[in-house]
């Protein structure tokens, strides 16, 4: 088992960076890389030598994803929603929106365009290749690219 000073110095790097490609911000990065450490620390008997790093990076994203649903607490919710299951629900669509928009700077400006009119603003097909001056076949293969960009991006491991 390693010593919580030789953990800390083999993953404090990857920790860091995991950090803030999710937040953004390094002062928050490393506030989430401190509290991640804390937590390790804290739960030391059930760290695994062969599996720490994807510990330590899923205490890294459940500790951001806690600070969101922080940070989002101000949303209005939908009045005719009365389960706490749908609440809940919500909370974790709106982490998911943020990351998505967040990430959205790396799709090329056109596919991200189309994606946002569909997506964000419900427009159609034929609606959003009016908009755009394109035809609708061009539409449906920009919001494609826009998903299979974003998926891509989430199958990287960069929840």
């Amino acid at each position: 088992m390693l010593s919580f000073h030789e953990l800390y110095e083999q993953h404090s790097r990857d920790v860091y960076r995991f950090a803030l490609f999710l937040c953004g911000d390094p002062a928050m990065a490393e506030d989430l890389t401190a509290d991640t450490f804390v937590r390790a620390w804290t739960a030391r008997g059930s760290i695994r030598d062969t599996t720490v790093r994807a510990y330590l990076l899923t205490i890294t994203r459940n500790l951001w994803r806690d600070r969101q649903r922080r940070e989002w607490r101000h949303v209005p919710l939908d009045e005719s929603i009365g389960e706490r299951g749908a609440f809940q629900a919500q909370a974790e669509h709106a982490i998911d929106l943020r990351w998505t928009e967040k990430r959205l700077a790396s799709v090329a400006n056109g596919d991200r365009e189309a994606l946002l009119l569909y997506a964000r603003d419900g427009l159609s097909y034929q609606e959003i290749g009016r908009r755009l001056g394109i035809a609708v076949g061009a539409v449906k293969s920009r919001i494609f690219r826009a998903r299979h960009a974003l998926m891509a991006l989430r199958a990287g491991g960069h929840e």
